[in-house]
């Protein structure tokens, strides 16, 4: 199994784990002292390229001193990227930049535990994979509070809310449309009761992946069933990881034939925005709702 391949299974398999405590918990899960911490961390190290994000999108990337090695947005971040994972965290790789404060979306490696050993005073901040927009304006607003950028972490998110409200309102799909959204190339998919799911709830179209494997809202259905869906529009969230394309997709046996690719409403999506739940979720619910637009207009 590839590196790549591995890594977006880890990544399924974590927001999984995250969808889950966030349901039974009805909260984003971040933790960790950040309310008591209202002065400015000025030494921060990032181990979760969404909280990277967010930490930009605020004004706090000046208290940045180091990033892991999928923290490549915004550009900005250039020149504090390293080689360091936020899927196997070196405990002695991060403490070599003495930071006051680490943030991670997944507690891999008991990292939490092994950071705190070595330096009591450092905060660990956890950002767990969102399962609602809400989640995602808790996690700007901690981050926020954290570096003392509270106001900032305010006007993003409202920012956020009237854009999405803007691209939402009043746009809903046809009668019995649905959809079909490719995590990766082998099929792998999500389902309404993820965070991408929500987003697209309000839009009111189907998804055909739903009921495929009871009780896993990150289903593998076949070829034949997602040609049998005949599935409207395609969301690619695979255009990095897999160049798949909406030209790809024609040549696959029998998906010439579905509704989504005769049309031409096959979305390419940039796969880091699909799969973060930061400030870009905005631009994600932007593409889905020019889709959604897009088949109103053929009607």
């Amino acid at each position: 199994m590839s590196i790549t391949r591995r890594s977006r299974l880890r990544v399924l398999t974590a927001a999984l784990a995250a969808t889950l405590v966030l349901a039974a918990c009805g909260s984003s899960n971040s933790a960790s002292d950040t309310t008591a911490a209202p002065e400015k961390s000025q030494r921060i190290v990032s181990l979760s390229p969404t909280a990277t994000e967010m930490l930009y999108a605020i004004g706090a990337g000046d208290q940045v001193v180091a990033l892991d090695s999928l923290s490549t947005f915004p550009a900005e971040t250039a020149s504090k990227v390293t080689k360091m994972s936020a899927y196997e965290p070196s405990a002695e790789a991060i403490l070599g930049f003495t930071p006051d404060v680490v943030l991670i979306s997944n507690d891999m490696n008991k990292i939490t535990e092994q950071l705190t050993a070595a330096n009591p005073e450092i905060q660990v901040w956890t950002g767990a994979a969102a399962a609602t927009i809400d989640d995602v304006y808790k996690q700007i607003t901690e981050l926020g509070e954290l570096t003392g950028h509270a106001s900032d972490a305010a006007e993003l998110i409202s920012s956020m809310t009237a854009r999405i409200a803007k691209a939402t309102e009043g746009v809903t799909a046809p009668m019995d449309s649905s959809y079909f959204y490719e995590l990766d190339n082998t099929l792998y998919s999500v389902t309404s009761n993820t965070f991408v799911g929500a987003l697209l709830k309000p839009f009111g179209i189907t998804n055909i992946a739903d009921g495929v494997e009871e009780g896993n809202d990150y289903p593998q259905p076949n070829a034949e069933a997602i040609v049998k869906g005949n599935p409207v529009v395609i969301f690619l969230a695979d255009t990095k990881c897999c160049a798949t394309s909406a030209a790809e997709l024609a040549k696959r046996a029998g998906w010439a034939d579905i509704a989504a690719v005769k049309s031409g409403n096959v979305v390419e999506l940039d796969d880091d925005v699909a799969s973060r739940w930061g400030p870009r979720v905005v631009d994600l619910v932007e593409q889905f709702s020019a889709a959604i637009t897009a088949l109103n207009s053929a009607k």
